[in-house]
């Protein structure tokens, strides 16, 4: 405050004040934000010299006002005087009435009251006036009234001749020639005074206001030539595109975005001098593809097409929003000429190399860094789902589904106002539902044209993913989409609680609903969002919302450029949903003519053997494809069933024999006989092998996250009984037809297809190979073994506790570095194998161990460095009641109630920042409550 007001009291130029008081403001903001909070101050430990973030009453704490008044008081002392335009000569009828008392002459100087007749010291007295009133309007008020009119003394001042000057620059005729002769001097004078006083100068406003017009006629016309110069390649390329036919479905996807992007530019371009240069290029490029070359070459080029696509949509969108991001930068103090420049030469330099690239028939991999503006929307804190999104290895062979992929592709590009928002892919297991949705999803965000993409998975059901799905839709959409991120900003400024709330309906409207319909004009094309496997989201409660919603009659009012994707099996209760709903389109994989699918089946099991073509021919493929009965999956199976490298004690000709000889029937059953196929081929049905292979599925299928191959050996090697220590690899290696993770250690393990998890889960369809996954104590021991063993103060060594865990900028480093990933997933999922155990001693002592210790505050640490303390509240309650009403865990269970106590009053503060754990929470906890103690 100091700082602040000696800079209101210096005696610089006022623009130098506003400047510096400013930026005083905002150090006075930024210093006493914590201090001023209502609820929170801040102090120093004299040990730890960190700070202390503590819970107080409102009643001790408010300086609020006083800081604040203060502040207000100074920027209101800095605020800049209202000047009032000088008038001279005959003033306006606009022009205010200035009273006498204010020092000014009752009659208008240079009025018409004047004559002819007047001595030339009339003339003069006039020019001094218009001196002072001059040097007035530059200098400024300096007092409360105005300065008197020159007297008659003060007439011959030696600066009258610079007052002659300063009229002839404000308009009087000047012109160069020999000086007048004497005898002329006298009535040259007299005439130029009389025209000198019959004139109606233009006040100042006046004059600003002329060249305001003449300058607006100027940008008109520059305006006028922009739009017939740069924007008629744009709707010469509408005309051509439309002539373009039989290209491929990826193709065609980038003719759309370039479609929509010319009629965006078109219709609603803020067309602007600042970036006529990028419009040039954008007009340039549309010239280049309208040219029969380039069109002959666009399936083949389709590449660099799509790359082009991306681009462009990005230009546009930058055009039409140009405004709007040059306010963003006034707030934040840039240079808004460089950085539009340097937008501009990074959209030219990358249009640039991508046309060369076409034009030399060449497709090479560009790395394109697109010049995005992320305005000020602060997401932290909003739930995202990481690893849900777009998985490119799940794509369609090419060249295969195009007849479905065309439909699909038809679909998005569809414009009518009536087309249909939702598209339901369905169909049963093994029909490539997953890889369809995969490779629309990759190709829309090749061309910069995919809102999201969410995909659900059996064995992250623990997740709850299904209570995250909107908010990390929207968070995507806010990435990609400027208009949609500033109307989502409006919404989370006015109700910052929406950023992790589970109420999915609220999450609708303001997250996905509100925002799109204000952005859905300034979006090129239609936003498409694709949702994977919803089948797999868990049990009918937990999508049971998500079909409410989807179903609406908000989801039928969804904004005409919006699509939904959506794939799942035929699940009653989806199918009772979705089935007769009127915003929903359903297609399914069932129905696909036999020829098609048998076609290609046929190129990907071709490709898939070709390296065994000596043993594996064209007849023998057939016998496959026809085999397989349409399900992808299946000939995928046996792809990797016939692969000698799989094969154990048997040739490749062996196994086929095997394969073909198996037992032919119609869907899941088909799919069942080649999974017992591939499991009697490796496990024997008895004996320690057998007991092995049921131990290892059973800790597999009961994790609540997939981990990779060394943190479940390490897992495995803590269960209680001796005979389960032993490395899980020479197990999982035969696995690897059925299983992923198996060649890469650093990936997770899990089934590749839901279908296998279904098969050893259901006893009337795995028979001696069913896996029981409704016990789970062996996992429950060895995570507490685990938190027993690893936990420990400080865990990712914090050096102080100034910075919030978001802030800490190395922590995903630090993390990785301390807590290894079986830590990781006994501190989230320990409570939850804990629940679904059988009361046991021994386990009982574990957990014992756990709360009665300083263990339980590491946790809790740990927890908040990973992100998942949300989930601590309802462990301790779920431990409160395992515990309850056994002999001799009292104890236990009263600290693990009285620490669900402690969260819910304290999980805000440790969430921000865990060293405030042992800071701020420990310290003002109750004095009764155990934890404290």
């Amino acid at each position: 405050m100091r700082w602040k007001r000696e800079a209101c009291k210096s005696g610089r130029g006022q623009r130098q004040q506003n400047e510096r008081a400013e930026r005083g403001c905002e150090l006075v903001r930024t210093s006493t934000e914590t201090a001023t909070h209502p609820h929170v101050y801040t102090r120093h430990l004299h040990s730890t010299q960190l700070p202390l973030l503590v819970s107080i009453p409102k009643r001790h704490c408010n300086p609020t006002r006083s800081i604040y008044h203060t502040v207000d008081s100074s920027m209101a002392r800095l605020q800049p005087k209202k000047r009032r335009l000088p008038y001279i000569g005959k003033s306006p009828s606009s022009a205010p009435n200035v009273p006498p008392s204010q020092g000014q002459s009752e009659a208008p100087v240079g009025g018409t009251a004047a004559n002819p007749g007047h001595s030339s010291h009339g003339f003069k007295g006039k020019l001094a006036a218009m001196k002072s009133r001059f040097i007035r309007s530059h200098r400024g008020p300096s007092s409360s009234s105005a300065d008197p009119v020159a007297p008659e003394e003060a007439q011959e001042d030696p600066e009258l001749r610079q007052v002659a000057q300063d009229v002839d620059t404000q308009g009087l005729p000047s012109k160069a020639g020999p000086d007048p002769e004497p005898a002329l001097a006298g009535d040259d004078l007299d005439v130029a005074r009389q025209v000198f006083e019959s004139m109606k100068p233009i006040p100042r406003a006046g004059e600003i206001a002329v060249n305001t017009v003449a300058q607006a006629s100027t940008a008109v016309a520059e305006l006028q030539n922009l739009s017939s110069t740069y924007l008629q390649p744009l709707k010469i390329f509408n005309n051509v595109v439309t002539t373009i036919a039989n290209v491929h479905p990826y193709a065609q996807i980038a003719l759309g975005i370039l479609t929509a992007a010319s009629q965006l530019l078109i219709t609603q371009a803020n067309l602007d001098n600042a970036i006529s240069e990028l419009l040039k290029k954008v007009g340039s490029v549309y010239a280049f593809l309208s040219d029969d070359d380039t069109i002959k070459n666009i399936d083949t080029m389709r590449v660099p097409l799509a790359k082009i696509a991306q681009v462009i949509n990005t230009c546009a969108q930058f055009i039409r929003d140009y405004s709007e991001t040059t306010n963003f930068w006034k707030r934040l103090g840039k240079n808004i000429m460089s950085e539009t420049q340097t937008a501009i030469n990074d959209y030219s330099k990358n249009l640039d190399e991508l046309m060369q690239q076409y034009r030399d028939c060449q497709t090479w991999d560009i790395q394109i860094n697109v010049y995005h503006v992320l305005e000020d929307l602060n997401m932290e804190g909003m739930a995202y789902t990481g690893g849900a999104g777009l998985n490119t290895m799940k794509k369609c062979l090419e060249n295969t589904r195009t007849e479905i992929l065309q439909d699909i592709i038809n679909w998005v590009k569809d414009t009518h106002p009536d087309a249909r928002r939702i598209l339901w892919l369905h169909g049963q297991a093994g029909r490539g539902k997953s890889a369809i949705a995969h490779t629309i999803a990759s190709w829309l965000k090749d061309v910069g044209g995919l809102g999201s993409c969410f995909c659900f998975a059996r064995d992250r059901q623990a997740e709850r993913r299904e209570e995250k799905m909107l908010t990390t839709i929207s968070h995507d959409l806010a990435s990609r989409y400027p208009a949609f991120r500033r109307a989502l900003g409006r919404v989370l400024a006015e109700d910052p609680s929406l950023k992790m709330t589970p109420d999915l309906l609220q999450q609708w409207q303001k997250l996905i609903l509100e925002p799109l319909s204000k952005a859905a004009g300034s979006i090129v094309g239609n936003v498409v969002v694709v949702i994977d496997a919803l089948d797999e989201s868990g049990g009918v409660l937990s999508r049971k919302h998500i079909l409410s919603l989807l179903t609406s009659k908000e989801g039928a009012n969804l904004p005409s450029n919006f699509r939904i994707l959506l794939t799942s099996r035929a699940l009653s209760d989806i199918e009772r949903a979705l089935r007769d709903a009127m915003n929903v389109r359903a297609m399914c994989l069932d129905d696909v003519p036999a020829e098609l699918a048998q076609r290609d089946i046929t190129l990907f099991v071709s490709k898939e053997l070709l390296s065994l073509k000596d043993s594996i021919g064209p007849t023998e493929i057939q016998q496959i494809v026809h085999k397989s009965n349409g399900l992808f999956e299946w000939a995928r199976l046996a792809c990797e069933f016939v692969d000698p490298n799989r094969a154990f004690g048997e040739t490749v000709e062996e196994r086929f024999k095997s394969l073909i000889a198996m037992p032919s029937d119609e869907g899941k059953t088909l799919l069942d006989g080649m999974y017992a196929t591939i499991l009697g081929s490796v496990v024997p049905k008895s004996g320690t092998p057998f007991l092995r292979f049921r131990s290892v599925m059973q800790q597999l299928l009961t994790m609540l996250e997939p981990l990779p191959l060394a943190a479940l050996n390490h897992m495995h090697s803590l269960f209680p009984n001796e005979e389960d220590h032993y490395d899980v690899v020479i197990i999982l290696q035969f696995m690897a037809p059925v299983l992923g993770g198996i060649a890469d250690h650093s990936s997770p393990v899990r089934p590749l297809h839901a279908s296998f998890y279904d098969f050893l889960t259901d006893h009337s369809r795995s028979g001696v190979y069913f896996i029981d996954t409704s016990e789970s104590s062996n996992l429950a021991y060895a995570s507490l073994q685990v938190l027993t063993k690893e936990l420990h103060f400080n865990i990712c060594r914090l050096e102080n506790s100034y910075l919030s865990n978001s802030q800490i900028p190395d922590l995903a480093k630090r993390i990785k570095a301390n807590i290894s990933q079986h830590l990781s997933y006994s501190c989230k999922f320990w409570a939850e194998h804990l629940e679904m155990a059988k009361f046991d001693s021994c386990l009982a002592t574990s957990v014992q161990g756990i709360v009665e210790s300083e263990k339980i505050l590491f946790w809790i640490e740990a927890l908040s460095l990973l992100g998942a303390l949300g989930s601590a509240e309802s462990c301790l309650a779920i431990t409160a009641r395992w515990l309850q009403g056994h002999a001799g865990c009292e104890v236990p269970a009263a600290l693990a109630t009285d620490g669900v106590k402690f969260l819910q009053c304290f999980t805000t503060a440790i969430s921000c920042s865990a060293p405030h754990l042992y800071l701020s929470a420990l310290p003002f906890a109750p004095s009764t409550s155990l934890f404290s103690k």
